[in-house]
């Protein structure tokens, strides 16, 4: 039994549920009946409400509770409307709302946990087979890749198009104008810097979409030979970081909008608009977008902080490219590796004129991702191994 005591408070406009440690949360009648899991509220089947906002009681009041010990449960009286509902003391207790909490601007919600350089001998990593075949591993590994946002593979299969079949075990890929998947290499008239030789700042991709694509995975199928190393950085830690060290440009990159455009070829033209460090209403940090190739002409900064604005990209820009806060590694043939474009950046060192690195790349998507480690909790592990879908 989670709770010791129940009392109706507030002539009947909430509920005082007092844990058997002594902790109190507190919840209104309106947000009991707005939530009671019972046929006339929502469907059985689908868990989808049945109710519009529009018919809320305002004036509904809870006149009686009982604790049910042996079924965890909590049973409530309403009245204006009559009305009875049951509720799983956990589900309860998983959903207290009314908790103080200390949030400064670029707090971080569970399970994330950012990182630096110390995460290099750590990334999640699994081989393609265990993940297609072992979902007690691919359980652990989307876990692991959901609270840090970047994860590798290896000993994929080398043959052009392994990448969906990863993908198929946990979620779908976006299709974009580069294609379902898409060729990273050497060109000779790129429309992209990343189809050359070139060093690649890290940054987040496509931050001209709108919505940004939330993953990216890049596979493997020929390494450069000398160079090419992958570099993956916690832009949630590079955000934590500027903001310690300046307030003041932590506050204008996730106060002011930067705009972002990508036309490199006839017939794309791509635009977005948002900030470099997202917060929600609340302060939670939400997202990244930081790529200098890609951004647009600052048109949403006053006239007077413009300078401070640019100085605040560039300490930012600097904090991206400090040793410390950077890991890398080698892909070989058959490796991969997958980050949240929403949060980690990626990049790449430099190789030579001469090497045939070939990465085939797509775009999954997070939510996809985050309902398969849901449901396998949900369904209590282990399922079957068989993969998920087809690519």
């Amino acid at each position: 039994m989670l709770f010791s005591q129940a009392q109706v408070i507030e002539d009947g406009r909430a509920l005082a549920l007092t844990f058997c440690g002594a902790r109190v949360c507190q919840y209104h009648a309106l947000w009991l009946y707005d939530n009671a899991p019972t046929a006339s509220q929502r469907s059985l089947s689908n868990k989808q409400k049945l109710t519009t906002a529009a018919t809320l009681p305002l004036d509904i009041i809870i006149t009686s509770v009982q604790l049910d010990a042996v079924n965890g449960a909590v049973k409530i009286q309403f009245d204006n409307p009559k009305f009875e509902a049951t509720f799983d003391q956990q589900w309860l207790q998983d959903h207290a709302y009314a908790q103080a909490h200390a949030t400064p601007p670029g707090w971080l919600p569970r399970p994330v946990h950012t990182w630096d350089q110390t995460l290099r001998n750590t990334i999640p990593t699994a081989t393609f087979d265990s993940l297609c075949t072992d979902s007690d591993t691919l359980y652990e590994w989307l876990c692991a890749f959901n609270e840090l946002g970047v994860a590798t593979v290896t000993q994929g299969p080398i043959r052009s198009g392994a990448l969906l079949e990863l993908v198929a075990q946990f979620g779908f890929v976006r299709e974009t104008n580069y294609g379902k998947w898409f060729e990273v290499r050497s060109e000779a008239a790129p429309s992209n810097l990343a189809y050359t030789n070139v060093a690649l700042q890290a940054h987040t991709d496509n931050p001209y979409r709108d919505p940004t694509p939330t993953m990216q995975l890049l596979y493997c199928l020929q390494d450069a030979g000398e160079g090419g190393e992958s570099v993956v950085i916690d832009g949630f830690h590079v955000a934590r970081v500027l903001r310690d060290e300046a307030p003041a440009h932590f506050e204008l990159l996730s106060s002011y909008c930067a705009r972002f455009e990508y036309s490199g070829s006839t017939d794309v033209h791509l635009q977005a608009r948002r900030p470099i460090i997202e917060l929600a209403a609340d302060g939670e940090l939400r997202a990244i977008r930081f790529n200098n190739r890609s951004i647009a002409p600052l048109v949403d900064v006053p006239y007077n902080l413009v300078p401070n604005y640019y100085r605040a990209l560039k300490h930012f820009s600097e904090v991206v490219d400090r040793r410390s806060s950077a890991v890398r590694f080698k892909l070989l043939p058959g490796d991969a590796f997958m980050v949240d474009n929403t949060r980690v950046l990626h990049g790449r060192a430099e190789f030579s004129n001469t090497g045939a690195r070939w990465l085939q790349g797509c775009y999954p998507d997070l939510d996809g991702l985050r309902s398969t480690i849901a449901t396998m909790r949900r369904n209590a592990l282990p399922h079957s191994s068989t993969p998920r879908r087809s690519a």
